[in-house]
């Protein structure tokens, strides 16, 4: 059990590898055009275009689950792989497919590992949304009135 557990933290740890680069060049993209303008439609395809990569990042993380359970023989194949991998990271858990009994409780850090990547992906995606209404907003849409802005 002691080596099931190294392969999933080895995994878990590859996934924030994954992740924290993903999210750090998302950052760099984004503030490098930081300065522009922005209309509805501009940030609307700004969201579809970060949304589009985050999922990217959460795909090669499965991907990743996905070949060791291949590998190792946990699953059938890497197709089987593949679906066992996303339901279980993304916790919706049908139940059709099972990990062997000596491979469930990597299961059971796959999921964790994606509440957590999923989790980090919101706080990023709000972060720029807060971006977007930094500053932007009159008191009227609903932003901060003008004598409580902070200088």
């Amino acid at each position: 059990m002691l080596s099931k557990l190294l392969v999933a933290w080895s995994l878990m740890a590859l996934c924030v590898v994954i992740h924290a680069s993903g999210v750090t060049s998302a950052v760099r993209w984004v503030t490098a055009r930081q300065g522009r303008t922005r209309t509805f439609w501009a940030w609307n395809w700004l969201f579809i275009r970060l949304a589009g990569w985050i999922v990217l990042l959460h795909l090669v993380e499965i991907t990743a689950w996905a070949s060791v359970y291949a590998w190792q023989h946990a699953m059938p194949d890497l197709p089987s792989g593949l679906y066992f991998s996303a339901v279980t990271y993304t916790t919706t858990g049908y139940g059709d497919l099972m990990l062997p009994r000596e491979w469930r409780l990597v299961g059971g850090v796959e999921a964790l590992t994606g509440i957590l990547m999923c989790g980090w992906s919101t706080a990023f995606f709000l972060a720029i949304v807060g971006r977007m209404f930094e500053g932007r907003v009159p008191a009227e849409a609903g932003g901060p009135h003008p004598a409580t802005r902070r200088p």
